[in-house]
């Protein structure tokens, strides 16, 4: 699941309003985020199989530290924690943590039982991947029910409150439209590299809240 995650980031500014957009987009993609430096490092691994499901080439061989459910309820309240010190609310932190944990359990829809409970234990998965029109019809309503969420929730202070959010809506629904139409990665390396580039998305999200006020 790509865009889907962040629908439930753009949700959640509406149940802790003061949380900012780039906290909850840092909180539901850190897994997403650490994943691609643990693979440079040789730590987790994975493996481009093309068929190996209708909509992703991805065969994802061993990520316990980063997508075990164990580990990502402990990075959940990392995060949690994390914000509560730099902002000591029990609302906001609650929220952050959950948002970490969701990334598990939106992916537990989409991904092959290939998802750890714990490292190295039992794997679970719905497989929607198998099913192209309906992964992308499960990920696209989370996605555009948090779109309108977010969008009720804040308003813009100046032009680029507006602007700079659709932007964002707009990146993510075209990477989400080159990852299900384009080629497979040439190879796990350039797919970790590319995967990088993820870390802009809080930045972006840091600078969009800043141009706008919850309501």
């Amino acid at each position: 699941m790509f865009i889907g995650h962040f629908g439930v980031a753009l949700a959640a500014k509406k149940a802790a309003p003061r949380v900012s957009l780039g906290t909850l987009i840092l909180a539901t993609s850190w897994i997403d985020l650490v994943w691609p430096i643990l693979l440079l490092l040789g730590i987790e691994h994975v493996r481009i199989v093309p068929g190996i499901t209708d909509l992703t080439p991805l065969e994802f061989t061993d990520y316990p530290f980063t997508h075990s459910l164990v580990m990502v309820v402990v990075w959940g309240l990392l995060l949690g924690g994390a914000y509560f010190l730099v902002t000591p609310s029990v609302k906001g932190s609650v929220v952050v943590g959950s948002v970490v944990v969701s990334h598990w359990l939106l992916d537990w829809l989409t991904h092959r039982p290939d998802l750890p409970l714990y490292p190295d234990g039992p794997k679970a998965g719905l497989g929607l991947w198998n099913s192209v029109p309906l992964a992308i019809a499960v990920e696209s309503l989370i996605f555009v029910v948090g779109v309108l969420l977010y969008y009720r929730a804040t308003r813009a202070k100046d032009r680029i409150g507006t602007w700079s959010f659709w932007a964002l809506i707009a990146a993510l629904v075209f990477f989400y439209i080159i990852n299900i139409v384009g080629p497979p990665p040439p190879d796990e390396k350039t797919l970790a590299w590319f995967a990088l580039a993820a870390w802009l998305f809080p930045v972006w999200g840091y600078w969009i809240d800043r141009h706008r006020m919850a309501m």
